[in-house]
């Protein structure tokens, strides 16, 4: 199998980041390419299911009437504002697209947090959602400093944040502290960022690192073997891939703490070149976006990839 040629043959929005980030494709090209993911495939199936009242699924975190999705064991539904718009931001869709455009515009005016009902992109009271709604902020151009400022007051001793701290956690949480790590980077790239909230990102990155992505610091034991097993879409969950995609895009030379997780991942390519989807987050979802679990997945295969030509060249 020619992996590139099987990466590229998929829907835009794993060709045009194929292009830019494996292929070295021109940049007419790769624009080009992106700009079909609103107009053709999963991101114009994902545009025309916004509803009449600006949210998916007719809520913000979870679909309209599902209070009792914990008991009836089927997963986390994944089908309301923010786990579709966070598929949008992964399929890289260009925010300025007129087609995305109004469909922000009619979030920002008609979507309200099942919390308090505080607006979309004022965020609500949990970090890890707060921090992937800074990331959607971002791409879409909305102000979310007000959430910047509450995710710095918020940080915990150890360097990360947890959803329980309201609830008198001490302990940072792998999960939490990825998705507000995430939105922090994109606010600094797009801010320049201020000194607090850079030596915020930096810190809770080193409470990653001390750890080499997944074990424990007390122990040196695996916090999780979930963690090992590389999941599209992330959702928001943790996993070893995640995290190396985050230090990647973050930027700069490789840590060495990084190596465990890098050969980890170097382990689970397949003999044709391709990586597995291995965990799945159970729930309902608009449509399947792989084959499912165990098949090879173009989006691991995709993120798995450019995470290896970064460290390799970095190290090399």
């Amino acid at each position: 199998m020619n992996v590139l040629d099987w990466l590229l043959d998929s829907d835009p929005a794993i060709r045009w980041q194929v292009l830019r980030d494996l292929a070295d494709a021109p940049a007419d090209i790769v624009a080009a390419e992106r700009t079909r993911v609103a107009s053709d495939g999963w991101g114009t199936r994902l545009l025309a299911l916004q509803g009449n009242d600006g949210q998916w699924a007719g809520g913000a975190c979870f679909p309209a009437h599902s209070e009792n999705w914990r008991t009836e064991n089927d997963g986390q539904p994944w089908t309301a504002t923010l786990p579709t718009l966070q598929l949008l931001y992964d399929f890289g869709i260009d925010p300025l697209d007129e087609r995305m455009r109004a469909a922000v515009s009619r979030v920002r005016d008609g979507c309200r947090w099942e919390h308090a009902g505080q607006p979309f992109f004022s965020g609500e009271v949990e970090p890890c959602i707060n921090g992937r709604t800074v990331t959607l902020g971002v791409y879409f151009d909305e102000n979310v400093d007000d959430i910047v400022a509450r995710l710095l007051g918020e940080q915990l001793e150890d360097g990360g944040w947890n959803c329980e701290a309201e609830n008198g956690s001490v302990r940072s949480s792998f999960a939490t502290t990825i998705n507000v790590l995430e939105g922090l980077l994109a606010h600094e790239r797009a801010t320049g960022g201020t000194p607090a909230a850079i030596t915020a990102r930096r810190r809770g990155g080193e409470y990653l690192l001390e750890r080499n992505l997944f074990r424990r610091k007390t122990t040196g034991e695996p916090v999780n073997p979930a963690w090992l097993q590389f999941s599209f879409p992330v959702r928001w969950h943790y996993d070893i891939l995640r995290a190396l995609d985050y230090f990647r895009s973050a930027g700069g030379a490789p840590d060495a703490r990084l190596k465990e997780a890098i050969n980890i991942l170097r382990s689970k390519q397949q003999s044709d070149g391709t990586w597995p989807l291995e965990n799945t987050h159970r729930g309902k979802v608009h449509f399947p976006l792989e084959d499912g679990d165990g098949h090879p997945s173009r989006w691991n295969t995709l993120r798995a990839m450019r995470v290896l030509n970064w460290y390799e060249q970095s190290v090399s």
